[in-house]
């Protein structure tokens, strides 16, 4: 594993790790994590533990302005993660590992859905407790419909502040467009007890897709897989999928 840096969406340096396995590697997966956590969630650092061994070249990084990324999160969009996306998929490619598999987690994966779009190199697709549309996360915030300059919302014990231009960018997304359209093979993955976002919202990104497709629903699970048995089922799933799709 190593530490790399490529410029983002703002023109910020973004840091993620790369992680290599010891043999020629088979395929190359890119991670995007869930809106305000970080590449070194649990459910990052597992997945790309278990995609390497299994024989993926594997790239978590840090969206603009969280973790180890500078920048101003308060001032970020879904846009930006879009365009942050883009710029991860270029870096994997210029260090010779693409075409590859894109993985998003929650907000991550409407951002990979949307990304996807752009990227021809991207030949698979994984989302993980995903909205069906970006404007789904408006009921997290404390005050989504006020006319204050900022809102805010608790995640994890913790109170995060965006601009409110982030919620206005969510309604220019077309989500829905961009899962009909989407053209590579998707696996919906979806916690059925997930209490932040619902299991009929991975539903309705399956029922907007095109063949081929699937949908699993993982059981004993909640949205951040903290149950390791449940995150090594789901890891099993992913592994086969990218395996048979890439």
């Amino acid at each position: 594993m190593r530490e790399i840096e490529f410029p983002g969406s703002t023109g910020t340096r973004l840091v993620g790790r790369l992680h290599v396995p010891d043999d020629e590697a088979r395929g190359s997966i890119l991670l995007a994590h869930c809106f305000t956590c970080s590449k070194d969630l649990h459910t990052m650092t597992r997945l790309a533990t278990g995609l390497t061994e299994a024989g993926y070249a594997v790239l978590r990084f840090d969206f603009t302005g969280l973790g180890e990324s500078p920048g101003e999160f308060t001032a970020t969009t879904l846009a930006h993660d879009v365009r942050d996306l883009t710029a991860a998929a270029s870096a994997l490619i210029e260090r010779g590992y693409g075409p590859c598999g894109l993985l998003g987690h929650s907000l991550g994966g409407a951002a990979s859905l949307l990304a996807a779009q752009r990227l021809r190199t991207v030949r698979s697709v994984v989302t993980l407790g995903a909205p069906s549309s970006p404007d789904h996360v408006r009921h997290l915030f404390d005050d989504p419909d006020g006319d204050g300059p900022t809102v805010s919302l608790q995640l994890g014990g913790r109170r995060f502040e965006v601009a409110r231009s982030f919620l206005d960018d969510l309604a220019t997304h077309d989500q829905a467009d961009a899962i009909a359209t989407l053209a590579r093979p998707l696996l919906v993955m979806h916690a059925v007890h997930d209490e932040i976002v619902a299991v009929t919202e991975g539903e309705r990104i399956f029922a907007g897709a095109k063949q081929p497709k699937a949908f699993y629903p993982l059981q004993g699970a909640d949205h951040l897989l903290t149950d390791r048995t449940a995150a090594e089922a789901a890891l099993r799933v992913i592994r086969h999928w990218f395996d048979t799709t890439l």
